[in-house]
């Protein structure tokens, strides 16, 4: 789950690439409660990243945080190589590294209490899903992607 965008520029072997890992930091994420519940602590869960995936993605989009530029995108598919998706995935996954601090401010909670994992899924998951249910009928996300279904 690594794509190209014209926009990164590193100089050497890397650049133009954008790694997601999408499938591995959902399987890490899935295995987190199982291993609590073995008694096996798990610590270091703000240092995952967020799921740079449509519900989390068209909850940016449906609340207004970020726009498509191009009404074309809306109308047709669009593959999941295209620089498009991989700016929304970008962007998707910077949005959900700066969203944790404020609800946990705003909770009175620590990292510790409320990992990012909690908020993801209690928090910009659901509400991406019900947000979707409530602009598109069926719920899917806001721009059609072409792909297999380990990205989305």
């Amino acid at each position: 789950d690594v794509w190209r965008h014209r926009g990164i520029v590193s100089g050497d072997l890397t650049s133009g690439l954008v790694p997601f890992h999408k499938l591995s930091q959902w399987l890490t994420y899935s295995l987190v409660e199982i291993f609590e519940d073995a008694g096996i602590a798990v610590t270091g869960l703000d240092d995952l990243t967020g799921l740079p995936e449509y519900r989390n993605g068209g909850l940016f989009i449906d609340l207004g945080v970020l726009s498509v530029r191009h009404d074309a995108l809306k109308k047709f598919a669009i593959p999941v190589e295209d620089e498009a998706v991989v700016e929304w995935r970008a962007l998707t996954l910077a949005l959900l590294d700066r969203i944790a601090d404020p609800v946990r401010e705003r909770l009175g909670k620590t990292a510790a209490e409320m990992p990012l994992a909690r908020i993801l899924e209690g928090g910009t998951w659901a509400a991406g899903r019900k947000i979707a249910r409530e602009k598109r009928e069926g719920g899917g996300p806001p721009l059609t992607v072409v792909s297999d279904g380990t990205v989305f």
